[in-house]
């Protein structure tokens, strides 16, 4: 998959990692990367874990996702998106997406994604 510069670096079932390549178009005024591109890519990369265990299932939709953001991120620096599965139930899938600028350990935001799973 490739669109709007994220790229699928992995996803195994467990976790998946996602790369959004550095734009001018993720900033906002004041030169920090911008909420609504954080929480897309977040939501990209819970979609991606939760397909990755469970199949292609095309009404699998958000029912929740909280975002922290901890520090801004910086232009021009990738951002990566580290998901990681929780919990799958039967109708309800639960994650959490770390967000990081760069080479930076330091997390830029902390997500938590409930994910509806229809019925089969």
């Amino acid at each position: 998959f490739r669109d709007n510069d994220i790229a699928i670096e992995s996803a195994d079932g467990e976790t998946s990692l996602l790369r959004q390549r550095y734009s001018e178009r993720m900033l906002r005024p004041g030169g920090t990367v911008s909420g609504p591109t954080l929480m897309a890519l977040a939501d990209f990369a819970m979609y991606v874990v939760l397909l990755s265990r469970i199949g292609p299932v095309g009404l699998a939709v958000t029912a929740n996702l909280n975002i922290n953001f901890l520090r801004p991120g910086r232009p021009g620096q990738d951002v990566l998106a580290a998901a990681r599965l929780l919990k799958l139930g039967k109708r309800l899938a639960v994650g959490e997406v770390t967000l990081l600028s760069g080479t930076s350990p330091d997390p830029i935001a902390h997500v938590t994604s409930t994910y509806s799973i229809p019925n089969a």
